[in-house]
C-alpha cells in the first residue's frame, strides 16, 4: 500500500515566456492522456530527497517552461499549450512495501501505486502536463520515482531527456547548450497541400477485437550472446537489400512477434502485423534539432501476411518484413502520414477528451493478431542520477489492453529487457517459445 504523505506544487524559479506554444499535427495524435514511466532506485537514503528534487525542477522548469502550463482547446479543435507557469505536482508518498516485495517491477496494480493518479473528470485546462511521485519503499532500501506526464506534450525521447536534465540539475550540474530542450514545433508547421498523399500509406482503421481477453505483464531478459544468436538465425539468409545485416531491434522484434503467433494457437490464415514508432527527427528534411523537444514520431506498419508465414518461415523472414515497415519511413511519408492523421476522427477525440468524454482512442492494428513495439534500446534510461546513485530499473508502470512489448537496455549493459504485455492463458506459452526458440536450429 502507497500512501500519499504531501503534495507539492513546483513553478517556474525565474519568469517565463507566456505566449501559447502551438502543438504540431504529431503532437495531437494518438493517446491524448498522461503516459506513465518509473525508475528505480535502490540505494539507501539517510536523507528525504525531496527538497533536493523540488529545487532543481524548479530550476530545470525554466528551461521546460511548456510543462509547467496547461493544455487548452483552440476555435478548430486543435490542442495547444497555455504557458501559464501554474506549475507540475510533485507528491511525496510512501509505501508499505520493502524494495524486495515489489519483484521485478513488472506493470502491475502495484507498479501502477508508484506514479501519480489523475482525474480526467475535472476540466482538462487546470489538470497539471506533469505529475510526479517519489515514493520511499519499506525499510529505506531505495526509492521510485514515478513520472506522468501529458502525451500531446512530448513522445519518450523528450521524457527520458527530461528527467537525466533534472537529474543532472540536481547534482549542481549546467545544462550544455545540446541539452537545453529546442521548444519551437514550428518545423512541423508543413505548407497545406489539396494534392492525395504521394506514398502509400497504411490503412488507418482499428481493427476489430476479435475476443477481449485478460493481459499481464513479464519482464524477460535477453543476454548479449542471446541478442547475437537470434541475430545470427535471422541472418542464415542474405536479407532482401543484401547491404547489411539485420539489427539487434529487428531481429527481437521479429522474434517477439514470431513467439506470439506460435502462441496465440489461432489458425494460420488470421492476418497479423506488427506496428512501431519511428523516431523521425533524423528523417525528415530538414531534419529536426535532436534535442527537439515534443512528439516526432511516425507509425511503421508492417506488410500485410499471415501468422502462418510468420511460424513456417525462417526468423529473417519477419526480420525483412519489420525492415520494410521502418524503411518506409521517409520524409515523404512522414508527411503524408501527418497531413492524414489529423482528420475529422481525431479532431473529434480531441473535443470529446475536452469535454470529459475520455482520453484513449482505437488504436490501429492493436487487434487479437497484432502486436504494439516500442523500442528504447538507444535511450539512455539509465542516466537519471540525482547524486544518490542511477536507475536499477526503467520502465512502463501499468498493463494496457492491447498485445504490446517494450524493448530498454538491460541496467547491467548484458543484452535488452522485453516488458511484454500478452493474453494471460497464453503467457506462460510466449514464454517457452521466447528462450526454446532461440535454441531451435530452424527459425
Amino acid at each position: 500500500m502507497v500512501t500519499i504523505v504531501r503534495s507539492y506544487n513546483v513553478t517556474p524559479n525565474e519568469p517565463t515566456p507566456s505566449d501559447p506554444l502551438w502543438l504540431s499535427d504529431s503532437d495531437q495524435i494518438g493517446s491524448l492522456g498522461h503516459v506513465p514511466n518509473i525508475f528505480i532506485y535502490k540505494a539507501k537514503h539517510s536523507n528525504n530527497p525531496i527538497e533536493k528534487m523540488m529545487n532543481s525542477l524548479s530550476k530545470i522548469l525554466v528551461h521546460y517552461y511548456p510543462v509547467a502550463g496547461r493544455l487548452s482547446l483552440t476555435e478548430d479543435d486543435r490542442m495547444e499549450v497555455n504557458c501559464n507557469a501554474k506549475g507540475v505536482t510533485l507528491l511525496e508518498a510512501e509505501s508499505t512495501k520493502s524494495f524486495g516485495d515489489y519483484g521485478d517491477f513488472s506493470p502491475s496494480e502495484s507498479t501502477e501505486e508508484l506514479v501519480p493518479k489523475v482525474d480526467y473528470t475535472q476540466p482538462i485546462e487546470e489538470i497539471p502536463l506533469l505529475l510526479l511521485q517519489v515514493t520511499r519503499f519499506h525499510g529505506g532500501e531505495g526509492l521510485a520515482l514515478g513520472v506522468l506526464i501529458s502525451h500531446p506534450i512530448t513522445d519518450a525521447t523528450g521524457i527520458i531527456r527530461f528527467v537525466n536534465n533534472w537529474a543532472k540539475v540536481a547534482r549542481g550540474e549546467e545544462l550544455l547548450p545540446h541539452e537545453i530542450p529546442f521548444l519551437d514545433r514550428t518545423g512541423l508547421k508543413f505548407p497545406h497541400q489539396n494534392s492525395s498523399p504521394r506514398v502509400k500509406l497504411p490503412e488507418w482503421k482499428p481493427v476489430p477485437q476479435i475476443e477481449q481477453r485478460k493481459r499481464s505483464a513479464l519482464l524477460l531478459k535477453l543476454t548479449s550472446s542471446q541478442v547475437e544468436r537470434l541475430k545470427k538465425k535471422a541472418n542464415e539468409k542474405p536479407s532482401k537489400e543484401r547491404v547489411r545485416p539485420y539489427t539487434r531491434f529487428e531481429a527481437v522484434a521479429a522474434h517477439i512477434w514470431r513467439c506470439a503467433a506460435k502462441a496465440r494457437e489461432s489458425s494460420e490464415n488470421h492476418p497479423t502485423f506488427v506496428r512501431f514508432s519511428v523516431d523521425f527527427r533524423s528523417r525528415l528534411n530538414p531534419p529536426l534539432p535532436q534535442n527537439y523537444f515534443g512528439n516526432a514520431l511516425a507509425k511503421g506498419v508492417t506488410p500485410k501476411c499471415y501468422e502462418g508465414d510468420i511460424i513456417s518461415n525462417p526468423l529473417g523472414f519477419s526480420a525483412e518484413k519489420i525492415r520494410e515497415a521502418a524503411h518506409a519511413v521517409t520524409d515523404e511519408f512522414i508527411r503524408s502520414q501527418l497531413k492524414a492523421s489529423l482528420g475529422k476522427g481525431q479532431k473529434d477525440h480531441i473535443r470529446a477528451f475536452f469535454k470529459g468524454q475520455g482520453h484513449l482512442m482505437n488504436v490501429p492494428y492493436a487487434g487479437n493478431h497484432n502486436i504494439l513495439l516500442t523500442s528504447l534500446t538507444r535511450m539512455p534510461v539509465y542516466e537519471a542520477d540525482f547524486g544518490c546513485g542511477k536507475p536499477v530499473h526503467f520502465g512502463i508502470a501499468r498493463s494496457f489492453q492491447e498485445d504490446r512489448a517494450v524493448i530498454v537496455r538491460s541496467p547491467d549493459g548484458d543484452g535488452v529487457v522485453v516488458t511484454i504485455i500478452f493474453q494471460t492463458p497464453l503467457m506462460q506459452l510466449f514464454r517457452k517459445f521466447f528462450y526454446e526458440d532461440l535454441f531451435v536450429s530452424s527459425l
